[in-house]
Formats: structure tokens, sequence, C-alpha cells
């Protein structure tokens, strides 16, 4: 009975213990865990966080014969109110019978006008419906931008989206004159992230996901309208204001 005993003893006594972990084992382990997993890129991670606040924004008027809506014009609008408010260009929506949006998550509303801000080429639009769990964008403010910061733009251009562009500011304080001629809109974003037709009312956002502003033009001398690398956001302070806000 004692050598069973002291066989026993001899065993437990040989027994490896479990080596009590080092913060030199947790950094190797972070490492390679970094060098063996793909992180999403910050562009990545930008698009993510703005993309449930994106709309597709759908102008429709009535055909030669009135009888039917007709779609002629597709833009692109955010949700900056989780009660269904969205901000996009008073160009995509100006002179429409019906508009209509659609959500992320693929609903579809129709929606209306409730303001204006024409010398920034901004309406205010109050959806009819909006999903269960609607997701505003976060905005941020535009006083520390520079040029050079890396921004992301939004949108439906020539109807095809969500689309992502990726680019970096340009230059502030821009000045941009209609292709009519009839306006001058000023204090705008300059910016090199690809904008074309369809994109206007989109988000510019920073690569945290925060909205900086509201695309509304691009300059082109041609009269293709194509992308040739200048754009223009309107700052979200002055967006804001036309929804009567003060987001910072």
């Amino acid at each position: 009975m004692m050598t069973a005993l002291l066989c026993l003893s001899l065993s437990l006594s040989l027994r490896t213990m479990p080596r009590k972990l080092t913060q030199d084992d947790i950094n190797a382990a972070v490492l390679k865990t970094l060098e063996t997993t793909q992180l999403p890129s910050a562009v990545a991670r930008a698009y993510d966080a703005i993309r449930p606040s994106v709309v597709r924004v759908m102008s429709y008027g009535k055909s030669k014969d009135g009888k039917e809506d007709v779609e002629f014009g597709v833009g692109t609008g955010v949700v900056i109110v989780d009660k269904g408010i969205i901000l996009t260009n008073l160009h995509v929506v100006q002179g429409a019978h019906t508009i209509k949006v659609v959500f992320a998550d693929g609903l579809e509303s129709t929606a209306h006008i409730t303001g204006l801000q024409p010398e920034n080429d901004l309406a205010v639009l109050q959806a009819h419906t909006i999903p269960d769990d609607m997701i505003a964008a976060t905005m941020r403010s535009t006083g520390d931008l520079a040029p050079g910061d890396h921004v992301l733009a939004v949108g439906y251009p020539f109807g095809i989206g969500p689309s992502a562009s990726s680019g970096v500011i340009s230059g502030l304080k821009r000045t941009f004159r209609s292709p009519e001629g009839k306006q001058d809109i000023r204090n705008l974003i300059q910016f090199d992230a690809a904008a074309n037709p369809g994109n206007s009312g989109g988000p510019l956002v920073t690569m945290d996901g925060e909205v900086v502003g509201i695309v509304t033009a691009i300059l082109n001398p041609n009269q293709q309208r194509s992308f040739v690398g200048i754009a223009f956001a309107v700052p979200i302070e002055n967006a804001a204001a036309a929804v009567g806000l003060t987001p910072f």
C-alpha cells in the first residue's frame, strides 16, 4: 500500500504544470494573428459604416399622355435622422411628380420634400415608410479637414450601386458655377473620388464613415458629363442647416 502511494505521489509530481502566459506570449500571438489575417481596408470599413444610411432616390414625372409615371432622374440620398429624414440634391428631385427612395435593406418608400436650400442645391426628404432598424449617418465637422485627407463617396452613378469610390480632399472653400451659368455655389469641398451623374446627393465620408459633405457637382469641360477628376460636395454644416439641425 505504501509503495502504491509513493508511486502515485511521484507520478503527480512529474506531471508538467501549465506554464503561466507572459506578455511576450500574448504579443507573439497577436503578431501572428496580424500576419496571418487579412483585415478590412480603411475604405472597406468606411463603406460598411455608411452603407446602411445610403438610399437610392428616384424621381418620376407624368408621361406625355399624363396616364403614368415615368422615371426621369436617379440620384442618391443619405439618412441623417432615423425617422426617415433624408438629404439629397435639389436637382435630383426638382419638378418630380413622385419621389421614391430605396433603403439599404431593399425597402422602397415614397417620399415628399420637406425643405429646400436652393443656394446649396439641397433638398430634404421625408420617407413615408422606413425600416424597423433604420440607421442614421453620423455627421462630422469639416473644421479640421485638409487637402490630402482620404474620403469616400458612396452613391448610384448612372443608377449602378451602391457604388464606392475613394480619393482625397483636393481643396476647400471652392466655388462652382452650374453648367447653365445660373448659379454659383460657394464654400464647397473639392475632392477627386470618382463621381458621376447619379452620385448627386450622396454622402462624402471620412475613413471613419462620418459624413462631411453631400456630393453635388462635377466639373467637366466636355459634353459627356463623365468624371475627369474634380468633384464638389456641400459641407455637412450647410446641409444640416437645411434640416434645422445643429450637428456639432
